[in-house]
């Protein structure tokens, strides 16, 4: 133990700013990245739920075209996703290296999987409740937003947090091409110059970063989960 105390001291001091400069760049397009494809993605996935056949307004080529969009988007892997959209990426922050240029392919690839959870989530609810809802006179946009997303919240927030951990790992997978945060340190210490201790202190973070972002958006389901109180 004594002599572990040396090699800590030793390698914060060389190492140290660098990984919390990568956690901080890390946290920064997880954060952007999950609020952006959420922003885009839950409208999505409500159009998705709204013009299904037999619910509240059946338009059957929207529906089908939302289908295609959302399938095609999580058909793509994520490396070769940031790969085609370099040149997207460059017209949209005028670089494709570093942190604010790999929240772009980020939100791309996060808003199919947004929408597709927010559909599942929506989808939970019972039909009688809708049901019930047209019984009373309720608009379309009062049974949305006053019933099927209240009630589908713990499912919405789950849905939060595990895009949140998704878009943790498709970040650190962008350090391979440039993308910063803490992948990026993995690959240039731990793969480029060997050093395998950097790249295991970069997992422990990521590691802990997951906890954080899983543990919390647990606690915040149960919380309005009404069936819990």
């Amino acid at each position: 133990m004594n002599e572990l105390g040396p090699w800590v001291q030793e390698f914060w001091a060389d190492y140290g700013f660098l990984l919390i400069e990568g956690t901080g760049a890390t946290i920064w397009m997880v954060l952007a990245s999950t609020l952006l494809a959420h922003l885009i993605g839950l409208p999505i996935g409500v159009l998705v739920v709204v013009t299904d056949r037999g619910l509240l307004l059946p338009i059957k080529p929207l529906h089908a075209i939302l289908e295609g969009i959302i399938n095609i988007g999580r058909s793509i892997p994520f490396i070769i996703l940031m790969i085609a959209l370099i040149p997207f990426t460059r017209l949209v922050v005028g670089t494709s290296l570093g942190v604010n240029a790999t929240i772009v392919p980020l939100v791309i690839a996060a808003v199919p999987f947004v929408a597709r959870l927010t559909e599942s989530a929506l989808k939970e609810i019972p039909a009688g409740v809708i049901e019930s809802c047209h019984a009373m006179g309720a608009t379309i946009s009062q049974i949305v937003f006053r019933v099927l997303v209240p009630e589908a919240m713990p499912a919405l927030i789950r849905g939060l947090s595990l895009t949140a951990i998704t878009l943790v790992g498709y970040s650190a997978m962008a350090g391979a091409i440039g993308g910063g945060g803490l992948g990026d340190i993995a690959i240039r210490y731990g793969y480029h110059r060997y050093q395998t201790d950097v790249m295991f202190v970069t997992i422990i973070l990521l590691i802990i970063l997951v906890q954080l972002i899983q543990g919390s958006g647990n606690a915040l389901a149960n919380r309005v989960d009404k069936r819990r109180r």
